[in-house]
This record gives structure tokens, sequence and C-alpha cells, in this order.
């Protein structure tokens, strides 16, 4: 029976900005002490509710913004709603930014130990793993070269293949497919297409209307925090592109 493993209901996050500029971390703890930080409320998200079934492969489309990284860190369990309610269901891998979770004085093979220890994996299961993930990521001798002489495009080859080393319940792709040669990208497509058919929910971000269109069944399109549309990755994608040629109004 096919449930949903993704649903927020009424969903909205606050964050509070300073409205000055602070040079220095201590300048603003001085001025917090002195209680003359002002802030006003900026709302990422207002009033999200959506629903992702399991297997789906779910693309979320927006301009830079939107709200699109803070509806994943929701989903990722990073960050709590101001309101409304978020339940995830299964084990989520996140590839939310590159390198994040990464230490870059430490070596490609530390920095495997400590990302798969962050995504709940034990010593003896990243043991079995990393001649797999030392392969996909295809860095061969620079896994032993600390991460800070990486290239960006081996820094998301190493985060995706420690991510995708086991079959997760639900993985997080936003924007990290862009990154490296053509290449590598077919093998993280094709591995995602792999999870797709052993039940994995797909959770997908890209600023590449054909990828999203082509590969997820459903989409949703944010704005300003707001879900502007969701049904069909087709129906989604073209009033999405339609609205980049509307002037938005003045709030």
């Amino acid at each position: 029976m096919i449930r949903d493993v993704i649903c927020l209901e009424n969903v909205s996050v606050r964050y509070r900005v300073p409205q000055e500029n602070y040079t220095t971390f201590k300048e603003y703890i001085i001025r917090l002490a002195q209680r003359k930080v002002q802030h006003h409320d900026f709302w990422a998200l207002h009033e999200i509710s959506l629903s992702i079934r399991q297997g789906e492969v779910f693309g979320l489309v927006g301009r830079n913004g939107a709200g699109k990284s803070t509806l994943l860190k929701l989903v990722a369990r990073v960050l709590r709603p101001t309101t409304g309610r978020v339940r995830v269901a299964g084990r989520v891998a996140p590839l939310l930014e590159i390198g994040a979770g990464f230490h870059p004085d430490l070596t490609g093979r530390e920095n495997i130990y400590l990302n798969a220890a962050i995504l709940g994996l034990t010593r003896a299961e990243v043991d079995a793993l990393f001649p797999e993930i030392v392969e996909f990521s295809e860095l061969g001798d620079f896994i032993e070269a600390p991460l800070r002489t990486y290239s960006s495009g081996m820094t998301a080859r190493l985060g995706f293949s420690v991510a995708t080393a086991t079959c997760p319940d639900i993985l997080i792709v936003d924007e990290i497919l862009g990154v490296g040669d053509e290449a590598f990208q077919r093998k993280c497509y094709e591995r995602i297409n792999q999870f797709q058919r052993q039940g994995t929910t797909i959770l997908f971000v890209s600023h590449d209307s054909r990828a999203v269109e082509s590969m997820c069944t459903r989409a949703a399109w944010l704005d300003r925090g707001r879900l502007m549309g969701i049904g069909s990755a087709s129906e989604v994608i073209a009033r999405y592109q339609e609205s980049q040629f509307t002037p938005h109004p003045v709030i």
C-alpha cells in the first residue's frame, strides 16, 4: 500500500533578522546585551501544505529565495517550523549543499567516516561500504588528500557517493547534480533511478526545468515562501516558466 512519507500541514517558518548590519559578532553581542538590537520578521514559508507519496520523485521549482531550501531543511529535520506540523517517515539522506557536514582539514577518507556517522551509519558499516564509495566517487588517490584541495565538483562527488552508499527511505537532492562532469551526472541519475525502483522517495530541486520535468512525476512551485501550484511536473513547469515573463508585483 502506497502511503504518504512526507506531509506538511499549514507550515510557516519565520526568521528574525537584525535591522542593522554588524561588522563583527562581538559588536552584535554587545548591542544585544544593551538591548539595542532591533529585528524584523522574515517569513520564509507561508502556510505550506503538501504530501509526498512513498516512491515518488517530487520536484520543487522557484526562483532564488522562494523558500525551497527552507522546505528541504524541514524535511531533513535540521529545522523546525514556526507554526504548523511536519511529518517525515523513514531515514533521510540529505544533499542540501556542497560539502555540508565535511571538514576542509580532514582527508577524503576521514570525511567519509565523519559524514557517514552524521547520516547514522556505524563504523563497521562504513568499513564495508568504503571501497564502493571511493570507486563511485572516482577520486582515486585524492581520497587521502585534505578536502581543502578538492574542487567543488570533487567535493560534490564525494558527498553524493557517501549519502547514496546505502538506499535511504528519502533522498533530498538540492542542485548538487549541477556540479561535475556530464559522465558523473549520468551515474548520479542512474543511481537515483535505481533507488526509485527500490521504493525510495526523492525530493529533487533544480533550476534545470528539463531535468525536473523528465525525472519527476509531480512538482510544486514556490514563490516568496508561498505555494503557487502543485500537480504534474509538466503542468507546474509550464506555469512556472510562464511566470518568468511576468513582473513581480511590489509587496
